[in-house]
């Protein structure tokens, strides 16, 4: 679902002419930009390993001239920041874009237990190539082709002459994928989104008006991002020898704690059919649909089998809108646990972070930025972007935390084109000239 916005004030906007549009367009190289993406792309970089992608962004933006420096909580895992203007009192506009990108772990200590071996083998995962004019690779669209969009739109208002009076900031962070400290998975090098745009935030020497996340939106926007929650909810049985079963008709009085496991597995499958449609969050900014799904569970260890579990832990991912926190969908979870006379249980949230929205007033200018970008270069409205896209954690999350106003935006997530690099490029550019004024 996606519907135009409103018509945005732009009066506190700076100017663009036609003659800074062909400007910009006429400074943009569509090789270059595909090239970049490309091998930017092929730096493989999952969480924990983005060292690689991160000294290549450095090293572009020292060799363009954009002053780079890393802050980063660790050295192999830093954050990036490069800069462009600053000389006159107009606005500051930070791009972000994260540098890790989902994959399997290539372990089959690991991977075995969550995908299958067909998944596993996907080149998409780690390489990236162009075929039929369309980016393939997941590396592209999540989210190193948006980078690449911003850096090159930084480039082209250099080689356009256009010198700008506010700050524009170009970033990449590393651990916005994930992962997160859970249970022996514990320690710096497990950390995630505390060590990118937070950190980043905090400690990277910038000081921002307004962000964008630069990532796949299909063109749209959103200024709105769900947070999420990971509950532990744990049933506890005792040891039964094997051999000494005597089993019950009743599934419930089974001693171990796996035989429940099905009755609360339908329980939180009616739940989280109600419970998305219940806590929907709708503003002009977006379509938040927080939803909720069980992404792991642990019971017993196969080597040392014989007499059962006496533990049985479900991890359930539950979704936090802009207006939601996270101890009332605790109470609601222990009461239908209570509900259920499965036995002892405990629930407990392992990892909370809560979803953001711009301030509706202060986010104005920016959206109306895009929206003229926007008209400019694809020759129509600003759309609100789909409910996914506003139903997720993205780092526009980190900057509305802190009252910067932030939106999220960028090119097709599915197969984009040269083009549409090209096309996202132009409208970060003009959106930055727009922001952050000419002097």
């Amino acid at each position: 679902m996606t519907s135009h916005l409103t018509r945005l004030p732009d009066s506190m906007l700076h100017p663009v002419s036609d003659d800074d549009r062909l400007r910009i367009a006429a400074a943009i190289d569509q090789q270059e930009l595909t090239r970049l993406a490309l091998e930017l792309g092929n730096i493989r970089s999952r969480s924990g390993e983005e060292a690689g992608a991160a000294a290549y962004v450095y090293d572009w933006l020292q060799r363009e001239g954009f002053k780079p420096r890393a802050i980063g909580a660790t050295p192999t895992r830093p954050n990036i920041i490069g800069e462009y203007g600053g000389g006159g009192d107009g606005a500051n506009l930070l791009f972000t874009s994260h540098l890790d990108t989902e994959s399997p772990a290539y372990c089959p200590a690991l991977d075995d237990h969550k995908y299958r071996p067909e998944t596993v083998g996907q080149r998409e995962w780690t390489q990236c190539w162009l075929e039929d004019n369309r980016l393939h690779g997941y590396p592209v669209a999540n989210d190193r082709g948006p980078m690449s969009c911003f850096m090159i739109a930084a480039k082209a208002l250099r080689s356009a002459g256009i010198r700008l009076a506010g700050r524009l900031f170009l970033t990449a962070c590393p651990g916005e994928i994930g992962p997160e400290p859970i249970e022996e998975y514990q320690g710096i090098d497990f950390l995630g989104k505390d060590i990118g745009a937070h950190y980043l935030f905090h400690h990277g020497g910038v000081a921002a008006d307004y962000a964008i996340a630069a990532e796949a939106t299909d063109y749209g926007v959103t200024w709105q991002g769900c947070g999420y929650v990971l509950f532990r909810i744990q049933l506890f049985g005792r040891g039964a020898f094997t051999p000494a079963l005597v089993h019950d008709a009743d599934i419930l009085t089974h001693p171990n704690p796996i035989y429940r496991v099905g009755r609360l597995i339908e329980a939180l499958h009616r739940f989280s059919a109600d419970y998305e449609v219940r806590n929907r969050y709708e503003t002009e900014g977006g379509l938040s649909v927080p939803k909720v799904q069980i992404d792991s569970i642990r019971a017993g260890a196969p080597h040392t089998f014989g007499s059962g579990s006496e533990v049985c832990s479900l991890y359930l991912e539950v979704g936090l809108t802009a207006r939601q926190t996270v101890a009332p969908v605790q109470r609601e979870l222990e009461q239908l646990l209570r509900g259920l006379d499965l036995g002892e249980f405990e629930l407990r949230p392992l990892v909370v972070r809560h979803g953001y929205e711009a301030d509706r007033e202060a986010v104005k200018p920016l959206a109306a930025a895009l929206g003229l970008a926007t008209a400019s270069v694809l020759g129509r409205p600003l759309q609100r972007s789909d409910p996914i896209y506003s139903s997720m954690w993205r780092d526009h999350n980190v900057f509305n935390m802190h009252r910067i106003p932030a939106v999220t935006c960028g090119i097709p997530r599915h197969l984009p084109t040269p083009e549409d690099l090209v096309r996202s490029a132009q409208i970060y550019a003009l959106t930055a000239l727009a922001i952050c004024g000419r002097c």
